[in-house]
């Protein structure tokens, strides 16, 4: 079927048909057009919001939760996404809009050719119709002037009364009027056949191809718009992959997200390390009094050389010392480090004293793999300019040994730099360990409980026995921090169960003491097995039986003591809560 033969009689139809079609495929390309805008705005405010929702510098450390971790993942996705977007809106343009305005312009140049052809043909078709009817009209006219001279010839030739010259001329114009008649009829006859012979061609044969030809552009025109359209799905579903990857990513950020991991990184950022208060003990001003004075005749007979609570000191008072005193008053750590302590750029101490305990530790263990990292990175530096100088002292031609001195006296400056770096900030790290180690010590539990005590009875002074200061006692606590100092002795022990004094010449790290045995407060049985993982504490095995030489005083650690074969006594502390105690009446 086509319209030349079905349509023949439709041509202004067909003209507005063809011309509504062009319009519309350009009505789609402006739709895609714009769609590209809306696409690429889409793609610039996606990159606008990621962009400003992008961690700041200050937020960096929030970024280790993984909560934070998954939503900065979520933000790559988007910024993935914007991209994809802004593809969708490149091949559209390429592909569909570019196509769309060209298949527009040819399809108009086209119709406008056909139109214009079949203009003409119609035109010419018209033009041998006018002339067809104006060689009828005359035709006819000239036809009724040859019966009326007929009839004009033939009154008078039948009127007697006329004379033959009257009767010759009608019978002359009845000659020439039927000529004339006969002229006209030939030229509507040939007039006729040429109508004819053109309106049978302009309809089945030229104005057909022109039709046809109009069909061609609009079927033209509605292929091309099928594949414009189908194009701008493929240019959607080329990405479609890469957003649901994208989707997908954000699902898997979603899953990345474990509240209990935060939960534990929310206790590592920001655990001080300090350990908490214990109980307040009660203090009976009335015993205090009389303790203290039962301790100056004692101490003014020298009597056992003991301390206030059971503490030995050779000839010296040593004063404990609380929480504060581990961090603060440590004269032993501190000796190991000569270096000054200064502030960094971000106003903390070099040594991040300043900070609490597990921050501390953190915060050193972050500088030393820094330091370790530029000391890999300058060692690799090195070892290349120590390579290029035997490469120039083996061919001289390629450089001069000399020029590498230098940068390698330089390189190795820096180097040693960072090695004493490191080896500073691992003293940094030593010192803040041993500090934590002798905070989580049950040993070191007692003893600031008793020194709080001692320091209450003794109203808060560190004079030895000649009234003279002695600060540097307080950072004694280090040397007697393990439970066979003897040290930590309660209220609860016997009166005269006191220990034996070591040589005050004796260096802190080699300081023992030799204790007496205390005597017994009661017994004990484990309820569960104990393994002793901090100093000062023993290992016990369920129902084993001991003996209870210090009570708890709050701080939820029991002094046993037990026999341990030929060795003698063993000492230490366990949990209260792992012990049923029996005490002596």
């Amino acid at each position: 079927m086509s319209w030349g033969t079905e349509l023949w009689d439709q041509y202004d139809n067909l003209a507005l048909h063809t011309q509504k079609g062009i319009d519309f495929l350009d009505k789609y390309g402006n739709f895609v057009r714009d769609r590209c805008a809306i696409e690429l705005e889409y793609a610039s405010k996606l990159r606008r919001l990621v962009k400003n929702y992008q961690p700041k510098k200050k937020e960096e450390e929030d970024y280790e939760y993984t909560s934070w971790q998954a939503f900065r993942n979520v933000l790559k996705e988007i910024g993935d996404l914007a991209g994809q977007r802004e593809i969708v809106a490149e091949t559209l343009q390429a592909k569909v809009i570019h196509g769309i305005s060209l298949l527009s312009k040819n399809l108009r140049d086209d119709r406008k050719k056909s139109l214009t052809e079949g203009a003409q043909l119609t035109h010419t078709l018209t033009n041998q119709i006018a002339a067809l009817e104006r060689a009828k009209r005359n035709y006819d006219k000239s036809y009724r002037d040859a019966e009326k001279s007929i009839e004009n010839y033939q009154k008078a030739d039948a009127d007697l009364n006329l004379s033959r010259a009257d009767v010759e001329k009608h019978k002359h114009n009845m000659t020439m009027k039927c000529q004339q008649s006969d002229d006209s009829k030939n030229e509507y006859a040939n007039q006729l056949q040429k109508s004819n012979k053109l309106q049978q061609t302009h309809y089945e044969t030229s104005l057909p191809e022109v039709f046809n030809r109009l069909q061609e552009i609009d079927e033209k025109r509605t292929k091309g718009l099928k594949e414009f359209i189908k194009s701008a799905a493929d240019a959607e579903s080329s990405v479609a992959p890469i957003i649901a990857r994208c989707l997908e990513g954000i699902v898997k950020a979603s899953e990345s997200i474990d509240e209990k991991e935060d939960s534990l990184k929310v206790i590592e950022r920001y655990k001080s390390g300090f350990t908490p208060p214990t109980d307040i003990p009660f203090e009976d001003l009335s015993k205090v009094d009389a303790e203290s004075s039962n301790y100056s005749s004692q101490n003014n007979l020298g009597i056992n050389n003991m301390t206030q609570k059971g503490t030995m000191g050779a000839t010296k008072l040593k004063k404990r010392v609380g929480i504060f005193g581990i961090f603060g008053s440590n004269k032993l750590l501190e000796a190991c480090i000569t270096v000054k302590n200064t502030l960094s750029t971000d106003g903390m101490k070099e040594d991040f004293s300043d900070l609490p305990p597990n921050q501390r530790r953190k915060k050193l263990m972050a500088k030393i793999q820094e330091i370790q990292q530029k000391i890999t990175q300058e060692t690799a530096a090195y070892d290349g300019l120590v390579k290029m100088k035997g490469v120039y002292e083996a061919n001289t031609m390629l450089g001069d040994p000399t020029t590498v001195d230098a940068q390698l006296n330089e390189s190795g400056s820096r180097l040693e730099k960072l090695k004493s770096e490191l080896k500073k900030f691992k003293m940094y790290l030593d010192a803040a360990n041993n500090a934590q180690m002798m905070q989580h010590s049950p040993q070191q539990h007692r003893n600031m409980y008793n020194g709080q005590r001692s320091s209450r009875h003794s109203n808060g002074s560190g004079e030895n026995e000649d009234g003279e200061d002695n600060p540097d006692d307080a950072g004694s606590l280090s040397s007697s921090a393990s439970p066979e100092s003897g040290l930590g002795t309660s209220h609860t022990s016997l009166p005269g169960s006191g220990q034996g004094s070591a040589n005050d010449n004796t260096h802190p790290e080699d300081m023992y003491y030799e204790a007496e045995l205390l005597q017994p407060l009661g017994t004990c049985k484990a309820l569960y097995p104990f393994d002793a993982t901090s100093e000062g504490s023993i290992p016990m095995a369920e129902g084993e039986e001991l003996q209870v030489i210090e009570l708890d005083q709050g701080d939820g650690w029991t002094r046993v003591r037990r026999m341990c074969g030929a060795s003698g006594w063993e000492e230490g502390f366990v949990p209260t809560s792992y012990i049923e105690s029996t005490l002596y009446a």
